[in-house]
């Protein structure tokens, strides 16, 4: 069986430097995986990430992909699916933003909402219907519990997150019973290099960790995991709270 639940022979990563991204692509060689692409920008860091890779044995390879541009995605992702089937997609590119600057800078905001959702409908749309055209395969997306509920100090990052999980939902639904499964990840806060020098959540969690639970949802079929697990029943309770509570929440 090419892509056996949780041990996929082939990998394609889109955020091809993401911490997560590059966390479960390793945990994923250590078990089954064989082939790997790292979609992104062409950079030093994207070249390094595909040499550690590399070092740990699998056949890995770069392809140029900018999530804003989404006129290529149908030529630059389309062509990975010609050289070979792709067990697993995983949809890990997306950028937190800064608030306070995006609050004022409307531009700013809307890079946001481009890249963590309409270029993440744009990717996702081309692997889905390239994953269904193989008859098999998973597409895992990288959600945030941000999306479940918008929050003052981040809610342009929450609102692109609930934007994309919702979609994602969507997808898992129109492709039920085609062969490709789609399951939507919700971690909290992640120790990574995006969220360096913010003031760390609780439940933090790392991208090994989230990796860990990507491979356990894979092997169990799941549509949603949350990382940690707990998060599930604190974002059940927060989803109900009425907002004028909800406001003065140290959130």
């Amino acid at each position: 069986m090419k892509d056996a639940f949780g041990a996929p022979q082939s990998l394609l990563v889109l955020g091809g430097t993401s911490e997560i991204g590059l966390a479960t692509a390793r945990r994923l060689i250590t078990r089954r995986t064989r082939t790997v692409w790292l979609a992104g920008r062409p950079s030093p860091g994207l070249t390094a990430a595909a040499e550690s890779l590399r070092a740990l044995g699998a056949d890995v390879h770069t392809v140029p992909f900018d999530a804003l541009d989404t006129d290529s995605h149908e030529e630059r992702l389309g062509k990975i699916f010609t050289e070979g089937d792709v067990d697993m997609v995983l949809l890990a590119f997306g950028v937190l933003g800064d608030q306070a600057r995006d609050e004022s800078e409307p531009l700013a905001a809307v890079r946001v909402a481009q890249t963590n959702y309409t270029g993440a409908v744009s990717a996702g749309l081309v692997c889905a219907q390239a994953l269904q055209a193989q008859g098999h395969g998973s597409l895992v997306v990288l959600s945030s519990v941000a999306g479940e509920r918008a929050r003052r100090a981040n809610f342009i990052y929450g609102s692109s997150k609930a934007g994309l999980d919702a979609f994602a939902q969507g997808l898992g639904d129109a492709l039920h019973g085609t062969g490709v499964h789609v399951m939507v990840v919700r971690p909290g806060f992640v120790r990574s290099k995006m969220t360096e020098g913010l003031e760390e959540a609780p439940l933090a969690t790392t991208p090994e960790a989230v990796a860990t639970a990507i491979e356990l949802g894979l092997r169990r079929r799941s549509e949603t995991v949350w990382v940690p697990g707990a998060l599930r029943v604190v974002m059940s309770a927060l989803r109900h709270v009425p907002r004028p509570v909800f406001r003065r929440l140290p959130l």
